[in-house]
């Protein structure tokens, strides 16, 4: 990655310029600490909200203030360890079918692209997580991933295009990428209506006794429970919440299991072991949450892949007021990018930064975060805007490599096979 680059030339902080936008790039563990923890309130999410106020408004990602800290209040209980807990098996009947097209494709000789495939996984697994809604996108195309994606590369877009064209008036009528960018909101918008509506119905028919763990049987689902806590149905705030986990929920996991799996197909004897672990812990079945604490090697390998393709390779703060990072002035409104990519590979702090080693994390040893590893690790994040999903989104990963691991016997081979890389 250029920023790698100019990391290593340049150094843990350094300022980048392009074009009439200016960006400092923060590299060093101490000073993400101080911008991500220490001094959290005086940062922002700056340029991040702006650019995807069109498509997730005031969300809990781009969300700042007080907005963020009462839908983080909101949001977070519905993540209960019986919620996730719950959602084990969700993850196996939604990786079960994935399988089946695997072992399909592998069967016919034919190439497949796995990270459409995992973005379809992905897409179901947070359709069913977040509105008890079966999108089925492995089985067939309902335009959602494509709507997904096609505001991701806008907002993408935005963030560094030099002339803000897309909030001139009559651009929006004439431009081709404007329209297919409001067509996939309008799609999306049209499900989330419907999702919203159904659930409501559901609430008021229920009867309903709601508590600190609650969850429907039947619909265990975080619109379920947000709706039965009391939340407005009609609030836009409600629909960029949800909006928020929709988008954002499903698009990294599925990145993380592409770039795992890229690796896997690279590193066999990685892959053996992993999948010795997986028959010796599973069997034939699919793992309860109990098995998947066991399954201590896979983790370490997920850790490890989130180390060196973390997700985002980058976080984005903006300075509220004047401060220093180390030795160097900030003013206020300076956009900041916190590399994560360049503090996962950082040689100062890693060995042998550039390979891919599970082994580096001991079995037994605590699995690393930001604070045991003392900021140069933050896949997630860190400080009090760390990821609130981090758990659900770790088993949910971790499932889905034990479910295709154990598939079939002969694994390596047809994986290897099969696998087509587009996009790397």
């Amino acid at each position: 990655m250029p920023l790698y680059d100019h990391f290593l030339t340049h150094g843990g902080v350094f300022r980048l310029n392009l074009g009439p936008k200016s960006f400092v790039i923060v590299s060093d563990p101490d000073i993400a600490k101080h911008i991500l923890r220490d001094n959290s309130k005086a940062y922002s999410k700056g340029i991040l909200a702006e650019i995807l106020e069109f498509v997730m408004g005031t969300g809990l990602i781009p969300a700042d203030g007080e907005v963020w800290r009462v839908r983080r209040r909101a949001i977070v209980p519905s993540l209960h360890q019986k919620f996730v807990t719950e959602m084990i098996g969700l993850f196996g009947k939604a990786s079960g079918r994935l399988c089946e097209k695997l072992d399909k494709a592998a069967a016919e000789g034919e190439a497949v692209e796995m990270e459409s495939l995992f973005s379809r996984l992905t897409l179901d697994v947070i359709g069913k997580a977040v509105f008890n809604y079966d999108f089925d996108s492995l089985s067939y195309d309902n335009g959602m991933v494509e709507a997904v994606y096609v505001t991701l590369r806008e907002a993408e877009m935005r963030s560094t295009a030099p002339i803000p064209t897309w909030k001139i008036p009559i651009w929006k009528d004439v431009s081709p990428r404007q329209r297919k960018v409001n067509e996939a909101l309008v799609l999306i918008n049209n499900i989330l209506d419907e999702l919203i509506s159904t659930c409501k119905r559901m609430v008021d028919e229920e009867d309903l006794q709601f508590h600190e763990e609650y969850m429907n049987e039947e619909d265990p689902s975080i619109l379920r429970f947000l709706l039965a806590s009391g939340e407005d149905v009609s609030s836009k705030q409600l629909r960029d919440d949800l909006m928020t986990m929709l988008i954002a929920g499903h698009e990294t996991s599925a990145a993380v299991l592409t770039w795992t799996f890229y690796l896997l197909s690279k590193y066999p004897r990685v892959m053996s072991k992993l999948q010795a672990e997986v028959d010796d812990v599973l069997g034939d079945g699919l793992p309860t949450i109990e098995d998947v604490k066991k399954l201590k090697y896979t983790t370490r390998v997920i850790n490890e892949s989130l180390r060196l393709y973390p997700q985002p390779p980058v976080l984005i703060r903006r300075s509220l007021e004047d401060d220093m990072l180390g030795e160097y002035p900030i003013g206020r409104g300076e956009d900041i990018f916190i590399s994560i990519w360049n503090l996962h590979r950082c040689p100062k702090h890693w060995d042998n930064a550039d390979v891919f080693n599970p082994e580096r994390w001991t079995l037994d040893g605590p699995n690393p975060n930001e604070t045991n590893q003392k900021f140069s690790y933050l896949p997630f994040g860190g400080g009090p805007r760390k990821c609130v999903g981090d758990m659900f989104a770790t088993f949910e990963v971790n499932h889905s490599s034990n479910c295709l691991g154990y598939t079939t016997d002969n694994f390596e081979m047809e994986f290897c096979d099969i696998i087509s890389f587009t996009r790397f």
